[in-house]
């Protein structure tokens, strides 16, 4: 990693990879070591046609959102971005994409998901059986709560399964628009709180 100077601006670079989870494990520590130095800005680029997975996706929102409140993070997306990385990449305070990319996330399956409640009456009843193939996938919560915070940004329902352009990006004010880039990270602090002081 350069930098300009020691609080100045922080390049960390992001693969995107396919089947990459030990990967991720190691560049998300990083990613909090790379924070913990309290740089003013810190661009995260992101290559790779790959995909990162909603508990990477997760983890790393976690971490910059743990960062301190002076310091910017601006996400740069080198191609076109899917699922999960798509969140990555909309977390960013200041979003840089090619002209020619493009976002997409498909539709959660939560059909066969159910999540326990507080107050639900708990029994002893023997489950129903169900093969391999019908056994609910936690990562499929994962991508379920990814999409609550990408509706964050823009209407999940009604673009889940497209290819979502520049055009679009623009009228949501999600590139190329200062002020709206002001306000979303301005929303991502207060959401925050005070930073943790040691």
């Amino acid at each position: 990693m350069k930098t300009q100077s020691r609080r100045g601006l922080r390049r960390f670079q992001q693969e995107v990879l396919y089947y990459g989870n030990s990967h991720y494990t190691e560049r998300i520590a990083q990613l909090e070591t790379a924070l913990s130095r309290k740089p003013r800005t810190l661009q995260l680029d992101m290559v790779g046609v790959g995909e990162i997975s909603a508990d990477a996706a997760l983890r790393i929102r976690s971490a910059l959102m743990a960062r301190s409140p002076k310091t910017q993070i601006i996400t740069n997306s080198r191609s076109s971005l899917q699922n999960g990385s798509v969140l990555v990449w909309l977390l960013g305070d200041h979003r840089i994409i090619l002209d020619d990319a493009t976002l997409y996330f498909r539709r959660a399956n939560l059909s066969e998901i159910k999540t326990a409640e507080p107050d639900e009456v708990w029994k002893d009843d023997e489950p129903k059986f169900c093969d391999s193939y019908s056994e609910v996938d936690p990562e499929e919560g994962d991508y379920a709560r990814v999409l609550q915070l990408i509706n964050e940004f823009f209407p999940v329902k009604e673009l889940a399964g497209r290819l979502i352009g520049m055009p679009v990006l623009r009228q949501f004010g999600l590139v190329e628009n200062e002020k709206m880039d002001h306000f979303l990270a301005t929303c991502s602090r207060q959401k925050r709180g005070p930073a943790k002081t040691r």
